[in-house]
This record gives C-alpha cells, structure tokens and sequence, in this order.
C-alpha cells in the first residue's frame, strides 16, 4: 500500500465497525439534504457565524486564506458545528412552538 492509500484507510477509519456511518448510508438521500438544511436564514447566519468564529473571520475577497489542521482537530471542529446545528434546531423548533401556544392561548381568551 503505498502512503496516500494509508492516509486514506486512515482517515476512513474501520466503516463496519462505525455505526453512526452505517446509519449515515443507510438513509435516505432526500432525508439526508433534508435533514442537512436549517429550518430558516436565520439558522443558517448563525451557523455561518459560529463556523467563522471557529476558523477566523478573514474576508476571502481581500486574504487568501488557507486553512490546515490534522484529521483530530477536523474532527472536532465537525463534531462543534453538528452540536451546534442540533442546538439552533431545537431552540428554533422551540421557539415555533411557543409562538403556536401563544397564540391559541390569545385565541381562546379572545373567544371567551
């Protein structure tokens, strides 16, 4: 095996002996884009943001920036912004739903 083949299995990792990559491929494609986008633009410039802040905030149009770092920091930087996203999700499903009881509630004051 030559060195750019290592690198790869590597990165890889043992896939059957890795459950979430497992349940990853064995979705759906439609359920796995779904999934992938934020429920509105506001999530979305979160998102944006938090992973800036994370990398740095250089504007690409005026620096040419490049980014390296090893498989473990990648890693965690993937793992940071995917507890992230789930995060923004549920506070954003959270807040839907407190508007939905808000306004049942005001429609049944309205109605008494």
């Amino acid at each position: 095996m030559n060195n750019s083949t290592n690198r790869i299995s590597e990165f890889l990792g043992n896939e059957s002996n890795n459950l979430l990559w497992q349940y990853v491929q064995s979705m759906n494609p439609e359920t796995v884009a779904q999934l992938s986008k934020p429920g509105s633009g506001e999530v979305l410039q979160v998102m944006e943001r938090n992973i800036i802040g994370l990398l740095g905030g250089l504007p690409s149009e005026h620096f040419d920036v490049t980014i390296t770092t090893s498989r473990e920091h990648l890693g965690r930087l993937l793992a940071s912004a995917m507890m992230s996203g789930y995060f923004l999700r549920n506070a954003e499903q959270r807040l839907q739903f407190e508007r939905v009881l808000q306004s049942s509630e005001s429609g049944k004051i309205d109605a008494e």
